[in-house]
């Protein structure tokens, strides 16, 4: 059966890509993977000679959790119309993607963030990872609309610039 693999973090842009993923499902009439990476507390270094098994295993049990809470936000009870697998894969976000997404015929559903350049600078991007690393087709989706403009109204607050309500209106 083909796959359509997506990562699901709860943040805006994953909720877009998750959305648009189950459509892709739908309509490819494929599984639909829905993939939250999580990692030790200290990251790959951390867990070397950090927590032991038990900690490992608490932190995959919020993972798992998490990914719970993430599927019931973004379908509730309904579900997203095919079949539906969630994984919390141990590792970074651009790396357990790839790995999940290892056939050449599933595809890989990413969200691309509005990205400033000291974040692109902090944390590296997920979607030029997986562009880059993925050996199936990717599909980059942009952010919504909406998020953008929740995101200026926040700089507005950041900064405690006027807001002006006119600008809201559609």
């Amino acid at each position: 059966m083909r796959r359509v693999v997506v990562g699901g973090t709860g943040t805006p842009g994953s909720m877009t890509a998750l959305h648009r993923a189950a459509a892709e499902a739908r309509v490819r009439d494929a599984e639909l993977v829905v993939v939250l990476a999580w990692q030790a507390p200290g990251g790959e270094l951390g867990s070397r000679n950090g927590p032991g098994p038990a900690a490992r295993a608490e932190c995959r049990a919020a993972a798992g959790e998490r990914l719970r809470e993430v599927l019931d936000t973004a379908f509730g009870g309904v579900g997203p119309g095919v079949p539906l697998t969630g994984v919390a894969a141990c590792g970074t976000a651009g790396a357990a993607l790839v790995e999940a997404a290892r056939d050449p015929e599933d595809l890989l559903v990413v969200g691309a963030g509005a990205r400033a350049a000291l974040r692109r600078f902090l944390r590296p991007s997920v979607a030029g990872y997986c562009l880059a690393h993925a050996c199936c087709p990717v599909l980059v989706v942009p952010p919504s609309r909406l998020q953008a403009e929740l995101e200026s109204v926040h700089r507005r607050n950041l900064w405690r610039m006027p807001l002006d309500l006119r600008e809201l209106a559609p």
